[in-house]
């Protein structure tokens, strides 16, 4: 019998159970597309449905690119993960968008999330070469204002998840498969409240919608992470150089919660083996323990951020998730820095739970160029 090295088998659990903790978790196959990329929302408590329009919005809400001040922008991010096990498992992407005319604008990106290279042994330590199993996606949206104040966007999103390993006793494949995002974003004219004006804005992001896959060889298809984001935020504008805005976002996984059972037969919840479209309508009624179990599954964060004279931005955040659901629970910090047509963001992330989070100790990095008209915003 073949076996893999620790690094890896520590690797792959701390990637498919990240999202799949304690009490009854939900787990999907290709979780990456979950997690953000960019060093800007990783400041703000990695949201981003409803936040000011950037290069990555691609992955939170496509629909901002129609209010980007800026022609093209063009993102480039770099996330280092597990880094308190390894150092060469890291998430990058690249974001493009270009804003057509004054109604509409597409954008583009493609995110690679390596696992390094794992060492294969057999029983007797005797090497049997080196994989490099990773995951990644390529999509594509467009987006279009359908009033001076909303817009909507539709994406398509390639995925491919070669978690494979060439072994003679292997049971993991390749997944190849397409999703769909659909997108809205609000942002209200600016409004003067007395000693200050203001921006409402608001978002929602429905994401990769697909087909079940089947990651284990004859195994029982798994769900992707069909997920909904909801938001909203306001802009503090003080005056012409100082900008504050607090931000709040919601999100649920669109896929089934499992069922109790005992001897295979279901005791609480209902049956999970359903095709992806009824199960995106089922995961809002379906779990064992009844509301109160679905109001676990929606996880919530909070976020500030402040700017100054559009060049240096302060960002904080906190996320929460049920400790029944993962118990993800942290704080993060960040900030912003502009250098004529280019944008450099950091973030950290302080972690609040008792379960390990992958990013703890985890400097983040994200790089913007804007091209074209003088933006507006990060």
């Amino acid at each position: 019998m073949k076996k893999l090295s620790l690094v890896f088998i520590a690797i792959f659990l701390g990637i498919f159970n990240f999202y799949a903790q304690d009490e009854n978790p939900i787990t999907t196959a290709s979780p990456f597309l979950l997690i953000a990329p960019d060093a800007r929302a990783g400041g703000l408590a990695d949201m981003g449905v409803a936040t000011t329009p950037d290069a990555s919005s691609q992955h939170y809400n496509a629909a901002k690119y129609a209010f980007s001040s800026s022609q093209w922008q063009i993102g480039l991010n770099y996330t280092p993960w597990l880094r308190n096990l390894t150092n060469d498992v890291s998430i990058t992407s690249a974001f493009v968008s270009n804003r057509i005319n004054e109604r509409s604008a597409w954008g583009a990106s493609l995110t690679y999330f390596s696992l390094g290279s794992i060492d294969l042994t057999d029983d007797i330590g005797t090497p049997l070469g080196t994989e490099n199993p990773n995951d990644f996606s390529i999509d594509a949206s467009y987006a279009l204002k359908l009033n001076e104040n909303f817009s909507m966007a539709v994406g398509l999103r390639y995925i491919r998840s070669d978690m494979a390993i060439n072994i003679e006793d292997s049971f993991i494949q390749a997944v190849n498969t397409f999703s769909v995002d659909l997108s809205g974003y609000y942002q209200s004219e600016e409004m003067n409240f007395g000693d200050f004006n203001g921006k409402w804005r608001g978002g929602f992001n429905i994401s990769n919608i697909g087909p079940k896959v089947e990651l284990v060889i004859g195994g029982e298809e798994s769900f992707i992470p069909t997920n909904l984001k909801l938001g909203g935020g306001f802009d503090f504008i003080l005056d012409n150089v100082n900008t504050i805005t607090a931000n709040v976002e919601f999100n649920k996984l669109l896929v089934p919660t499992p069922p109790i059972r005992e001897s295979d037969e279901i005791i609480a919840g209902k049956d999970d083996n359903v095709g992806f479209l009824k199960g995106m309508f089922q995961s809002f009624y379906d779990a064992p323990r009844g509301f109160e179990e679905e109001l676990e599954e929606v996880t919530w964060a909070l976020s500030a951020e402040y700017m100054y004279d559009k060049t240096f931005a302060v960002r904080a955040g906190y996320f929460h998730e049920s400790p029944n659901k993962g118990n993800r629970q942290f704080f993060t910090i960040g900030a912003g820095f502009k250098f004529r047509s280019s944008t450099l963001d950091l973030s950290y992330l302080i972690n609040a739970s008792d379960v390990t989070n992958p990013l703890e100790s985890t400097l983040r990095f994200s790089l913007t160029i804007n091209l074209g008209d003088v933006y507006e915003y990060f």
